[in-house]
């Protein structure tokens, strides 16, 4: 019995020393993330509204997004360049970099705009959380910028971008639904 419990600890070590080598290097991603900052902000918040904040964005959905722009599935002129020249593990790293940081509410000036919004984005609001924060590979949409978010919901709605829950969603809104909801989102 005492030989199987010496085995049963060494495997159980064995396991946890190989989980923690495969683990992300939030330093090394912060290196890295260096290549990021004039879109995306130097703590992951962005100044501009046509670039996403990644701030708290979970690992799991930036990882995607960077191996989607890598691989040619979603299109982007100076991402993929960018995401071409990472390393399975530099995408690792730099998606809990970026997971690791808090991100802050790009604000809108509309008042009326984010309370018309509010109604239409109960939709949305399944997937993405109750407060828009995002679960997983269900990307956070509080506090991006409205002009972000409004054209995101745009491509969508044209099919530029593929999703095909978000493309049957986005068929539904107005142009007017569409910068009411980015409006209240940003907002949060």
């Amino acid at each position: 019995m005492n030989n199987k419990y010496h085995k049963m600890k060494y495997i159980v070590m064995l396991g946890l020393f190989a989980a923690g080598a495969n683990a992300a290097d939030i330093e090394a991603g912060k290196a890295k993330a260096a290549a990021c900052q004039g879109c995306h902000g130097a703590a992951g918040v962005s100044s501009s509204p046509l670039w996403p904040s990644l701030a708290g964005q979970s690992a799991v959905y930036i990882e995607s997004q960077l191996n989607k722009f890598r691989n040619g599935q979603r299109e982007n002129q100076v991402m993929k360049p960018l995401a071409s020249g990472l390393s399975d593990t530099d995408i690792q790293n730099i998606s809990a970099y970026y997971a690791s940081l808090h991100g802050k509410s790009a604000g809108s000036s509309d008042a009326n705009l984010v309370k018309l919004g509010k109604d239409k984005a109960a939709m949305c609001l399944g997937c993405h959380g109750n407060n828009a924060q995002g679960m997983g590979m269900v990307p956070k949409l509080a506090g991006q910028h409205p002009q972000y978010l409004a054209k995101q919901l745009t491509d969508f709605k044209k099919g530029a971008r593929k999703a095909p829950q978000m493309n049957a969603l986005a068929q539904s809104l107005s142009e007017d639904d569409i910068k009411a909801v980015a409006a209240y989102l940003g907002s949060l």
